[in-house]
């Protein structure tokens, strides 16, 4: 299959789209089951060292198990805050959507049994194509129109025993999804000036 320079202009256009949701823009509008699942198949479509595909994908919407995701959330944030205590903006970002997007998905790594190929020299290349998974679902949900925020402000201890996932698993991402009020039109951390964007030029360098 060839693809054109419109097919290759509109990728770029949902790469630089993409956004980092947080639950002030979610909206309560159900994702319908066959988007989900397209959603999940670019995923899976990923690329993983040694075709190991070691992720796995669990669907929380339990009310009550989110509860306790966002307490975790919250003592975890209090402790986070004191390394920013000098930054007057970090106590009015709002970092998670836990409780206000329709669903949550812990995205997870299983530990191979069995020596992987690819995998024998660099360990941790099986968890990175979970991450390209990750990047995969989260593309694929900007193209439908539907947020994704990435909470990593949880112990993944914590989130395994509240969602009683076994030793055999290591949490990759948790992530939050809807749809969404409004997807800004620069990353939002960028617009309140918590960090400037680099150029590529600032990024590459020849050797």
């Amino acid at each position: 299959m060839k693809f054109t320079l419109r097919d290759a202009e509109m990728l770029q256009s949902i790469f630089s789209s993409r956004r980092d949701v947080r639950g002030n823009r979610f909206q309560d509008t159900t994702i319908e089951d066959k988007v989900l699942r397209k959603i999940l198949e670019a995923a899976i479509s990923a690329p993983s060292v040694g075709f190991s595909q070691p992720w796995k994908f669990l669907i929380v919407k339990d009310a009550a198990k989110r509860e306790e995701m966002y307490n975790e959330f919250v003592s975890e944030n209090a402790k986070a805050s004191k390394k920013f205590k000098d930054n007057s903006l970090y106590p009015t970002l709002k970092l998670e959507g836990i409780k206000e997007s329709p669903l949550n998905i812990a995205v997870l790594y299983q530990k191979p049994i069995k020596a992987v190929l690819g995998q024998t020299t660099q360990k941790k290349m099986g968890e990175y194509s979970v991450v390209c998974a990750i990047q995969n679902l989260w593309l694929m949900a900007r193209a439908h129109n539907i947020g994704v925020g990435w909470v990593s402000i949880l112990r993944p201890k914590k989130v395994k025993k509240i969602l009683g996932i076994g030793e055999e698993y290591k949490l990759i991402g948790y992530l939050t999804m809807g749809y969404v009020n409004e997807f800004l039109d620069e990353p939002e951390l960028l617009k309140l000036g918590w960090e400037e964007k680099k150029t590529l030029d600032e990024v590459v360098e020849w050797v």
